[in-house]
């Protein structure tokens, strides 16, 4: 029992005094965020996540002050006499949303059970060891499904979506192996875009003639669709230089896209493809079934809780049908129909994760997915490859690709992000709320 008294003691003297046990707080706050955007979470959510850790810590907002940038995270907690830094390099960086999800669930249930440091540390451990939720050959089977999935919303046939399918699956399994061989990342892109398009090329041999779509969205998986929205939301949210960071290193991956499809095109004799019309049909069950596919597959690949699975394909569905209806029936731009689709989704996950018990952007982004726009992307940037054989029309209609490509992208991450945008202050209040009532609760228990 006396064990017992000292073990609580300890825990209200660790949580009551900010700069009690000081130096584990900020080993566990950074490497909080560095889990955080190792895994795609945007500045904002790293901050906000860390600052809720940093409640249930004991330390006051007043006397922490964060830095966050794509590689590194620096925390400095200090009041009038004393001053502690630390430092946190991110090196490792892909998507995994089940980790995001079991952060933000973590940093509320440490305030509501009252943990320890120790019992937060090995919730952490284990959050940072959990498996993934698909096997490889599963994953590599939503690559197919997502790419194929494109290839139907751009216009292919059924022909096509199958054909696509099989190359993705097949240019994800070459890219692990890169990946597995410990190549540089770009270019392992490089390598991997090249032999899916070769295979793409190919498939000409089994259909009697070349298959545009295939050749066209078999790369797709490729695209940093989320580190895109990512860059976005950061400098909207005055993240400049993280977002400026994570721009170059999806403009790097895009190029290595474009790199490897060039030389394979120029191998395969391949005559210009970025003039392929784009336009999806107008029978929108094909265009509704595409767009649950797409969404699911990279689902699969981001790694989302499975039960999620099918809300996302539900999303997805709406911000592709609405994208196309005011598109093709209404007239608007691009631009606008994409930033409509995601403005829905982005509301309605508002109510949405208080249904599925999930943070919002594990529904939201992924429905978004489908409308980047990778192609016009890769246009821009195969026209300046290729500016020493083109004419001018065909350059200024490649750089007219790239600036609707920036403009869409913009307009979905503001889509997405709306609620924010207009009703940040409020959502920020209730969520204060809510923590101070968990925090007022757990001293008022300590008190007993």
């Amino acid at each position: 029992m006396e064990r017992l008294g000292e073990k609580q003691e300890n825990k209200e003297k660790v949580f009551s005094q900010p700069f009690a046990e000081i130096g584990p707080k900020m080993h566990l706050l950074l490497h909080t965020g560095q889990l955080l955007m190792e895994n795609g979470a945007d500045s904002d959510r790293t901050v906000r996540d860390m600052m809720r850790a940093a409640a249930f810590m004991g330390i006051p907002k007043e006397n922490i002050h964060q830095h966050v940038m794509y590689t590194t995270l620096m925390l400095n907690v200090n009041d009038e006499q004393r001053s502690y830094t630390e430092f946190r390099k991110c090196t490792k960086h892909g998507v995994n949303m089940t980790v995001l999800s079991a952060i933000s669930k973590l940093t509320w249930r440490a305030m509501a059970k009252n943990y320890s440091l120790q019992d937060y540390e090995r919730q952490l451990d284990n959050i940072r060891n959990l498996p993934r939720n698909y096997p490889v050959w599963l994953t590599a089977l939503g690559a197919g499904a997502a790419c194929g999935g494109f290839c139907k919303l751009f216009g292919g046939s059924w022909l096509d979506f199958v054909l696509t399918a099989v190359c993705a699956l097949l240019g994800f399994l070459i890219r692990r192996c890169c990946v597995g061989y410990g190549f540089n990342t770009y270019a392992a892109i490089a390598i991997t875009s090249f032999a899916t398009t070769m295979l793409a090329w190919a498939t000409q041999f089994l259909t009697g003639g070349l298959n545009w779509y295939p050749l066209i969205a078999c790369t797709l998986f490729l695209v940093p669709g989320i580190p895109l929205i990512n860059a976005v939301d950061d400098l909207l949210n005055n993240f400049i230089v993280s977002g400026m960071t994570r721009a170059m290193h999806t403009l790097l991956v895009v190029g290595s896209m474009t790199f490897g499809i060039v030389t394979a095109i120029r191998l395969g004799g391949v005559t210009d493809f970025t003039s392929v019309s784009l336009t999806p049909d107008t029978f929108y069950l094909s265009q509704a079934i595409a767009a649950a596919v797409a969404s699911m597959g990279f689902s699969i690949i981001f790694n989302i809780p499975k039960r999620l699975l099918p809300v996302v394909a539900v999303g997805g569905i709406i911000t592709v049908l609405l994208r196309n209806i005011t598109v093709l029936e209404l007239g608007w731009s691009q631009a606008a129909g994409s930033f409509f689709g995601a403005a829905v989704v982005g509301i309605i996950a508002l109510r949405a994760i208080h249904w599925f018990h999930t943070p919002n952007i594990i529904m939201t982004i992924p429905s978004a997915i489908p409308m980047i726009p990778g192609v016009l992307l890769y246009r821009l940037l195969f026209a300046l490859l290729n500016i020493e054989s083109i004419n001018s029309e065909a350059l200024l209609a490649g750089i007219r690709s790239g600036v609707s490509a920036v403009i869409i992208i913009i307009a979905i991450a503001v889509g997405v992000a709306i609620p924010n945008i207009f009703i940040h202050r409020y959502i920020q209040q209730r969520k204060y709320s809510a923590e101070q009532r968990l925090l007022a609760q757990r001293y008022g228990d300590m008190d007993d």
